[in-house]
């Protein structure tokens, strides 16, 4: 095996420098073009400024768009992960011309969610899995977690009806079950799942193939693990410019590993059922106007 290549700090600077400029691009690009299907919103720390002793947010969202491929749509910091830091999050990428996505997947942090449905109000929103699960195990005796959690799991897993109403339903029933199971035993835990069922079921609306990846956020944290573990061998990076252009470049790089999720001819025809009844529903008036004429022709 060759030897790892060693830069000098000249050329380590015209890279970093060539990355941030890239980034600078990226950071402003026209969005008009693509179209969502899928669209995932997470953040993670980083410590990026010197002068603060603790590691603080970068808001993200990916997307799978309408050719099966995954598009990196945002990337900016905030002191926290409040309703106005995540408000200008989204706005920014839907004045740059983006269009809202049938789905967005999102944790239960309440700026966040407020944020979403303020400017991505004709997009539905599925509440994490896995961070859902994350909270159930945390209202439940250590010796009951393994149990429980697998009984959480087993309201989502192998859904047997169709996409739609219907698996919702054999959804809500199963968690019906779940909750005559462990509603006297462990009642926090299991109000924290029905109260938000849901939230929790909307992926069930999608295609069957995509079930299992459209339920959470991993898609995000899974990358996002691997920005920190390029960033832990620097440490605290030496300013927010720096750490942004780093993580993208990072996230960048993951997205070209892409495989796309499975597409079969059903499954392509439900995703633009939806967009017709979400993203363009009939103008009333449109529809009106079409009674009245079929009304004066038959008269």
């Amino acid at each position: 095996m060759g030897q790892t290549p060693r830069y000098t700090k000249s050329t380590a600077s015209r890279i970093c420098e060539a990355i941030k400029a890239d980034f600078d691009a990226w950071r402003v690009r026209d969005l008009s073009e693509l179209d969502l299907d899928y669209m995932c919103c997470d953040g993670s720390c980083f410590k990026m400024h010197p002068t603060s002793p603790r590691a603080e947010p970068l808001l993200c969202a990916w997307a799978i768009t309408t050719d099966n491929e995954k598009a990196l749509l945002g990337l900016a910091p905030g002191s926290s992960e409040s309703y106005d830091a995540w408000l200008d999050f989204f706005r920014d990428p839907k004045e740059r011309g983006l269009k809202p996505p049938l789905l967005g997947i999102t944790d239960g942090a309440p700026g966040m969610l407020r944020a979403f449905e303020e400017v991505l109000d004709q997009s539905l929103r599925q509440r994490c899995l896995v961070h859902k699960s994350r909270n159930l195990v945390a209202k439940v005796p250590k010796e009951a977690e393994s149990e429980v959690k697998g009984a959480f799991w087993s309201i989502f897993d192998g859904i047997e009806a169709d996409p739609g109403e219907a698996a919702i339903v054999e959804a809500r029933a199963r968690a019906c079950d779940f909750q005559r199971t462990y509603g006297k035993l462990y009642p926090s835990a299991v109000e924290c799942v029905m109260k938000d069922l849901p939230e929790l079921t909307v992926h069930l609306r999608f295609p069957r193939q995509h079930w299992e990846r459209i339920r959470h956020t991993n898609l995000l944290e899974r990358t996002f693990g691997e920005s920190r573990r390029r960033v832990k061998v620097i440490g605290r990076l030496p300013g927010e410019r720096s750490c942004i252009s780093l993580v993208w470049a990072v996230l960048d790089r993951a997205s070209k590993g892409w495989r796309g999720l499975t597409q079969t001819p059903a499954g392509i025809r439900l995703l633009q059922n939806l967009r017709a009844q979400l993203l363009n529903p009939p103008d009333m008036e449109e529809v009106m106007e079409e009674i009245q004429e079929t009304v004066t022709t038959a008269a």
